[in-house]
């Protein structure tokens, strides 16, 4: 079995969608609506895109994606990899892919000069966790995940209220 992981192209997308459906299954989340996967693809397929995603093809089947994007360490001075998602069909998994595509991601951050590369784990998913720190991954004790959304964001968000010099 050879595993190839590839940049996805357009005619990738519906497969992409998938897979997603899948990641969205398998985390009990509710699935893209019409107008998310109509905004994954154009994000994805953009020129330059907002996002990467990388697609692991097992012999012409593709089995899973990554979607990486890059953020900013101001005090290392350098880029970092952020790693939004990984994911590999259930029946495909222990075949390769997910380490081909977490290889794949790790290579783009050494090529771009990454000072690091970061992502999160659901706490429940334990063969996950383990499968990082077997790669040499350490869970972040020191830093807790906030969240901005909705309602509080757009509040937040608003220009009204916002003393802005000049």
């Amino acid at each position: 079995m050879s595993i190839l992981v590839r940049p996805i192209e357009s005619a990738d997308a519906p497969r992409f969608l998938e897979l997603i459906d899948g990641l969205a299954d398998y985390e009990s989340l509710d699935r893209p609506d019409a107008g998310a996967r109509e905004r994954l693809v154009t994000d994805a397929l953009s020129d330059p895109p907002r996002f990467h995603t990388l697609l692991a093809d097992n012999n012409g089947v593709i089995v899973g994606y990554a979607v990486y994007f890059f953020t900013y360490s101001t005090f290392q001075a350098r880029p970092s990899l952020y790693l939004e998602d990984i994911f590999v069909l259930s029946d495909q998994r222990g075949r390769g892919a997910g380490l081909a595509l977490f290889r794949a991601v790790a290579a783009e951050a050494v090529r771009i000069g990454c000072a690091r590369m970061d992502w999160q784990v659901l706490a429940w998913n334990e063969p996950t966790i383990k499968f990082y720190e077997r790669l040499g991954a350490r869970h972040m004790d020191a830093w807790l995940p906030f969240r901005l959304e909705g309602g509080a964001l757009e509040a937040l968000g608003t220009l009204e209220g916002i003393d802005r010099a000049g």
